[in-house]
């Protein structure tokens, strides 16, 4: 018989499937037990990354590690343990009135996940990514000691594990700032754009908003290639809101959150059915522009609402694919994307574009720099492999860079990631399956 702690572990896509070793405790001193009585090992929070990322011979599981320790509501400063979930933090600081500088699409990740991989949201171009707002966080290395990690104290372990994707220890507890706010509902405003010039020339001249993102039908060809839909927002205030939102500006209310049952059949999801919504998501928006109140939880996490929406994609799996490519290069690097998307029929109902800023030049393990990205869902299948090959290839013709987090398929890292941790202890099967692919 196995040992009860070998089971079969998979991320947020289904794909890769595991049968490993995986652990959890919630104390210090258990951790260090476990770190010094194994030679590999990777963290993992709540396995809402994509791909192969936190996955490896042992995995160790922070859910245990679950506790807030402090905060300091006059400045904004949350202390809270690695596991805990952003959903926590939203749950007591929204109310309180403050919110995440920097979030990604689901709310359900961990604190130390989001350092790990060093998450960027809507709002890249003008606050940067999750570390610009970390202060300190205790790290537990290799040899079971605890060091406490920041700008000036053991900067070195500090911008290594930014974006290091759990390479250089576990992540114990984190300090971070929280942003003020005076509702939580965002002013959003939402435009169609019929082609690639249109939702660049949206871009750039968005670029004084907090949050922008587009969603974009990935399969359209020729005239409409790049047909999209803008979304640019800023957190209202309270004189803003039309009078039924303004009465509890800070409260939402409890919603019905559906789930997926079941793992869908694989004919399902196919070319046609994913052209259908996105032409309906595109004709369900009638006005050339439209402005509205929505709250925070609508615009920033549209997926959460619903629960397991990943059985959508069958019991195959599938892989998040993104890349930034060079602002200066953006346009026709998407549009060789685009063009290889469309006629490969591999489509994908979500397709999200976003500006990067500049990025941190001390954070050297962080994705982003400036320029554009594209995130793309597919279905595993038999030809997505050769899909994703021609997608890097014009990833590094234009130099661009692809994100770790989502991935699970490419040949290359096409970055300089993970370069001077290949000794540690703390290994993934991404970190393995990247320095093969290399050597």
């Amino acid at each position: 018989m196995k040992p009860n702690f070998i089971q079969k572990v998979t991320n947020w896509g289904n794909f890769p499937v595991v049968e490993k070793e995986m652990r959890s405790e919630d104390s210090f001193k258990k951790i260090k037990e476990f770190v010094l009585s194994h030679n590999e090992i990777i963290a993992r929070g709540n396995g809402r990354c994509y791909g192969d990322a936190s996955l490896g011979e042992t995995i160790f599981s922070t859910k245990k590690l679950n506790k807030f320790i402090s905060f300091d509501r006059l400045n904004g400063i949350i202390e809270c343990e690695s596991g805990v979930l952003l959903s926590d933090v939203l749950e007591i600081s929204v109310p309180q009135g403050y919110f995440l500088y920097v979030t990604p699409g689901t709310k359900f990740i961990s604190v130390g996940g989001a350092i790990a991989s060093d998450v960027h949201g809507k709002n890249h171009h003008a606050e940067g990514c999750f570390s610009e707002y970390v202060t300190e966080f205790k790290l537990m290395t290799e040899d079971g000691n605890i060091i406490t990690c920041s700008r000036e104290e053991n900067s070195d372990k500090f911008w290594a594990t930014i974006g290091g994707m759990g390479l250089t220890g576990i992540i114990l507890t984190v300090k971070f700032k929280l942003k003020n706010i005076q509702s939580a509902y965002i002013r959003q405003e939402s435009i169609k754009a019929e082609n690639l010039d249109e939702i660049f020339r949206l871009f750039e001249e968005s670029e004084n908003w907090t949050y922008t993102v587009a969603w974009i039908d990935c399969l359209q060809k020729g005239k409409n290639l790049g047909r999209s839909i803008l979304m640019r927002g800023e957190h209202a205030f309270q004189h803003e809101l039309p009078q039924n939102l303004a009465r509890q500006p800070l409260r939402l209310k409890k919603k019905l959150q559906p789930t997926v049952p079941f793992y869908f059949p694989g004919f399902v999801l196919n070319a046609l059915t994913v052209k259908i919504f996105n032409l309906l998501y595109y004709k369900k928006q009638t006005k050339k522009e439209v402005k509205s109140f929505i709250d925070y939880e609508t615009f920033f996490y549209p997926l959460d609402a619903i629960n397991d929406w990943n059985k959508i994609y069958g019991k195959s799996g599938f892989i998040q694919y993104q890349m930034v490519i060079p602002k200066e290069a953006g346009k026709e690097g998407m549009k060789q994307i685009l063009e290889t998307i469309a006629a490969s029929g591999n489509g994908s109902f979500l397709a999200v574009l976003k500006l990067f800023g500049k990025n941190n030049p001390e954070a050297y393990n962080s994705f982003p720099f400036e320029g554009y990205t594209l995130a793309l869902d597919f279905k595993v299948n038999s030809k997505l492999k050769k899909l994703v090959e021609k997608l890097d290839d014009i990833v590094q013709q234009f130099g661009g860079r692809i994100y770790l987090t989502k991935d699970s398929m490419s040949r290359s890292s096409l970055t300089n990631y993970l370069k001077n941790i290949q000794s540690s202890k703390f290994v993934s099967l991404q970190h393995k399956r990247i320095i093969n692919n290399n050597s």
